[in-house]
């Protein structure tokens, strides 16, 4: 019994030793907490915080900043983080123009960036890079579930909106890529447009059967607004973005019936998502949307990364990234060669439960599903 207490204690110290030298993981989080947007960016911060927290992982520190939707501040912030605070790990950027000018500076030195939303597809194929992952999708992915959910609809002529930036037009492109329709019009907005009369004009004249839209945070608020009240009653369609959780409450009965594409719901059926949805409800006082879930899921991958390689390691690292060994709230997640997922995507319709606005999945709209820019890709 001595000898067995004696070497109980020894993996006690080992024990011990092992936790007081585990290397720490410094976490730079650059995303937009202020202005336009701001709400795109509170979900991925906190739905990332509710993860670490639940982790209780103490080795992970996270130091969060306002890139205020403008790419200079992000970049400045970047270069703090990576030279002034040396962190070993970059995330949190929601747009794409931001992402472009941050990604891949961070991953020609050294660092990694895990992406909880933007995925633009200047990223996915010839600019892929092995320290580059996306957890969120391929800007093109919700677009081309569109596209497919508008030819089980029955539309064969849509009219198209998106904002002049480079989400906006993988979004075009993605659901060009799968309609089979004609495009009545295509129009490119000014990014954080509020007025959409001129667009809704053209709607009304173009005789189409369908409107495509493209407009996240605010700008799909007004749009939604001005839509409802012009009298238009062409039937819409649009991805999550324009319809999630935070833009529903603000657009209301407008938004009810409306169809919208997404990889995440709140209704998926397995235990993780469950439960960060009771978590995150029980944290915040709210139900989380599309972005917070993105967020969850992004410190999860790193979090179960952790618990295989040292980040100081960065071959054995991104092994451990790449094998996507978590629960996702999704459901079954792996990535592709290009570090972009492979991922069911859902076709909701915005309903209304109690007071509250939200989404519920009616059908699958395309299953396992990649990019197209993966076959460029060579890392």
């Amino acid at each position: 019994m001595k000898k067995l207490g004696a070497f109980l204690a020894g993996l006690s110290a080992l024990a011990l030793i092992g936790t007081a030298q585990a290397e720490p993981v410094k976490i730079g989080m650059i995303t937009t907490l202020s202005g336009g947007g701001a709400g795109l960016g509170i979900d991925v911060r906190d739905g990332f915080m509710l993860a670490v927290k639940n982790s209780g992982n103490s080795d992970i520190e996270v130091v969060v900043e306002d890139d205020q939707r403008k790419p200079d501040i992000a970049v400045q912030l970047a270069d703090k983080m990576i030279q002034s605070e040396k962190v070993d790990i970059l995330t949190g950027i929601i747009w794409s123009n931001l992402a472009m000018a941050v990604v891949p500076a961070t991953t020609a030195q050294g660092k990694f960036y895990l992406s909880p939303n933007a995925g633009p597809s200047a990223l996915a194929g010839k600019g892929c890079h092995k320290n580059y992952f996306n957890v969120a999708w391929q800007n093109d992915n919700l677009h081309e579930a569109a596209g497919a959910y508008a030819n089980d609809a029955g539309f064969e002529k849509s009219f198209i909106v998106a904002p002049n930036y480079p989400a906006g037009k993988d979004a075009l492109t993605g659901y060009k890529r799968f309609f089979k329709g004609t495009i009545a019009n295509e129009i490119y907005t000014q990014l954080g447009q509020k007025d959409y009369a001129a667009e809704i004009a053209q709607i009304r004249a173009s005789g189409a059967d369908s409107v495509f839209f493209f407009l996240p945070g605010g700008m799909g608020i007004s749009f939604m607004k001005q839509y409802a009240g012009s009298g238009v009653d062409i039937p819409l369609v649009g991805p999550a973005f324009s319809f999630d959780q935070g833009i529903l409450q603000a657009v209301g009965e407008a938004a009810l019936g409306v169809k919208n594409t997404s990889q995440w719901n709140k209704d998926i059926d397995n235990a993780a998502n469950k439960a960060f949805v009771a978590g995150f409800q029980a944290e915040y006082g709210r139900l989380p949307s599309l972005y917070a879930s993105q967020g969850y899921d992004t410190a999860n991958l790193i979090i179960s990364a952790m618990g295989k390689a040292s980040v100081s390691d960065a071959d054995a690292f991104r092994s451990a990234l790449e094998a996507a060994d978590f629960d996702s709230v999704r459901g079954d997640f792996k990535f592709g060669p290009n570090h972009h997922p492979v991922q069911d995507i859902y076709v909701r319709e915005v309903i209304k439960e109690g007071d509250v606005f939200t989404n519920k999945i009616i059908a699958k709209g395309l299953s396992n599903h990649s990019d197209a820019y993966a076959v460029d890709c060579s890392m």
